[in-house]
């Protein structure tokens, strides 16, 4: 029997996971793959930024539309619909509250990643890390047992931006992912290959050298965190926009933290390129898996299991065989010998000419 052949909706979807989650590998490349910093609690800042999209958006817009809150009984889930057929009609005005709810929850990412980092910042990487994964897990609980609105048991709904699109709803929402992570991608890869990314790479290497060298190693940290936490809370904004609901429960420590770490693992830290590769391989063996689960039914256990089974096999042979990923750092180019000679000779060179311009003037 022939294997059936995915349909677009399945291509639309697997773009659309792999913008998100390149987003929040991204961010945790930068974090632990450039700066050393072990960050178990990532979804704390994805959380964060789906639960900004839940709070603020509908709220804007019933204030901005002038629909009473009260008169519908004081839940956001009742106005939604309305909210969303204004919007159909104003794409402006949708994508204005789209890309100002993205710079909100992005605020809320980085305060976040403030107040988890603050208490911890001095630790080491192992306390750190646990120090991470326990605010994690806290917000997690809390997401999971508090609900701003009515007890709805699909959650919080959220206005959908690009209702205006019609048909072509789910196709615009995923050029959208997708040129804000390319964007990403183009941000982080520009600043890594400054002095910045070399500090980041030298505070990750040895602290102590950093610190004898006059930088502000705690400082620096926290601010990788904070600009990392603010990345990673956009892409939590974007599932929630996606999904058009924000759930507690859908935010686990195992899809939001531990996939990404994978994800950075496999294509190679410190190497944005590999992170893309990571991503991309990841989110289509998933897909794939869930695509054809029927075919897979032969194994001995329920198929939802098998991509948990098969990727953390993957992980096992990375680390065994292939450590640095699958498209290994790459060393930070330095000058060579001729080069530095002819530095040198200039200096000295002008250095005597000063000496010698001093000495006929005494």
């Amino acid at each position: 029997m022939a294997l059936p052949i995915p349909g677009l909706v399945f291509w639309i979807d697997l773009f659309i996971s792999f913008g998100i989650y390149l987003i929040i590998s991204l961010s945790l490349n930068l974090e632990f793959g450039y700066a050393g910093v072990s960050n178990f609690g990532k979804v704390l800042a994805v959380a964060g930024g789906a639960f900004a999209v839940a709070f603020f958006p509908g709220r804007i817009a019933a204030s901005l539309f002038r629909i009473d809150l009260e008169y519908k009984g004081g839940n956001i889930y009742d106005i939604i619909p309305q909210v969303n057929r204004i919007l159909a009609d104003n794409p402006g005005t949708a994508l204005a509250l789209f890309f100002a709810t993205l710079v909100v929850a992005g605020i809320v990412g980085a305060v976040l990643g403030f107040i988890a980092s603050y208490p911890a910042i001095r630790l080491r990487e192992d306390y750190l890390a646990m120090i991470m994964i326990a605010m994690g897990e806290a917000f997690r609980i809390i997401s999971t047992n508090y609900q701003m609105g009515a007890d709805v048991p699909s959650g919080e709904k959220v206005p959908d931006p690009f209702r205006w699109a019609g048909g072509l709803r789910y196709e615009v929402s995923a050029l959208f992912i997708l040129g804000i992570a390319l964007l990403v991608f183009l941000y982080l890869e520009a600043s890594v290959r400054t002095p910045l990314g070399r500090m980041l790479r030298a505070i990750r290497d040895n602290e102590d050298v950093a610190e004898s060298l006059g930088k502000d190693v705690t400082r620096i940290r926290m601010k990788t965190i904070i600009i990392a936490s603010a990345i990673a809370a956009i892409a939590g904004a974007l599932y929630a926009f996606n999904t058009g609901n924000v759930v507690g429960r859908a935010y686990t420590r195992a899809t939001w933290t531990f996939w990404p770490w994978l994800i950075v693992i496999l294509g190679g830290a410190a190497n944005n390129i590999g992170v893309v590769l990571g991503t991309f391989a990841y989110v289509s063996f998933r897909r794939f898996i869930t695509f054809y689960k029927e075919q897979l039914a032969f194994v001995p256990f329920e198929v939802v299991w098998l991509d948990f089974l098969l990727l953390g096999v993957a992980l096992i042979l990375v680390q065994m065989y292939r450590p640095e990923g699958i498209i290994p750092e790459k060393p930070t180019s330095t000058l060579n010998s001729r080069k530095l000679e002819e530095i040198v000779g200039s200096r000295n060179a002008v250095s005597s000419s000063k000496k010698e311009g001093s000495t006929s003037t005494g």
